[in-house]
């Protein structure tokens, strides 16, 4: 499944205390019914988060925007990157079912393991993202000087563009792996919890 990755970028001079990479994460539900297996299917289809890049609705989907803040110093013959602080904002957008009233054991017992697989994608989208951002913000401090600022804030733009790309490129390559797997990752899953529940590790669902 593709997932819409906004990156935004902002570079600016300024004093930033040095740090790890940020992370500031949100989350957004959306509200699927139906009795059924195909009413689930259909209700995700109509109301899930649409990606723009591909003008499609999906089960869930993970918006990014990456910040970087950067600071300068600058001495007779150079200017440095003094610090540099990245932060990634994401908003994870879910699925919620409004379960009906006696519902169907095999319905809810798929839907608890669905919507714990969706999750755990979108945790893992923003894990990726997490990733990036701490390589990008070790790759802004660690990188030699230049002669004037003009082509350190240059040389920033750089290393931000190459990190962000490899960022893209690792999501799309996890999305290609999860849809290539998911039919047999589900069936796995629902195995797993159906002998959770008949061992007694977890409730009926």
């Amino acid at each position: 499944m593709n997932r819409h990755l906004l990156c935004a970028l902002m570079l600016a001079l300024g004093a930033m205390p040095a740090g790890a990479a940020n992370l500031v994460k949100t989350y957004s539900y959306f509200s699927i019914s139906g009795r059924t297996l195909d009413d689930i299917e259909n209700q995700l289809s109509k109301h899930g988060p649409e990606v723009k890049s591909t003008g499609m609705r999906h089960p869930g989907a993970t918006q990014m925007a990456f910040t970087t803040k950067v600071n300068y110093a600058q001495t007779a013959t150079s200017c440095r990157i003094a610090d540099a602080q990245v932060t990634v904002k994401v908003k994870v957008i879910l699925p919620q079912w409004r379960r009906p009233r006696n519902s169907d054991p095999d319905v809810r017992l798929f839907w608890d393991t669905l919507s714990a697989d969706i999750k755990r994608h979108e945790e893992r989208h923003v894990e990726i993202a997490k990733n990036h951002a701490r390589a990008l913000e070790d790759a802004l401090k660690t990188s030699y000087p230049q002669k004037t600022c003009a082509e350190a804030k240059a040389r920033a733009a750089e290393i931000t563009t190459a990190e962000l790309v490899r960022h893209d490129q690792d999501q799309v390559r996890f999305d290609r792996v999860e849809g290539v797997n998911f039919e047999s990752r589900i069936i796995r899953l629902l195995h797993y919890r159906m002998e959770r529940i008949q061992s007694g590790q977890l409730p009926p669902a």
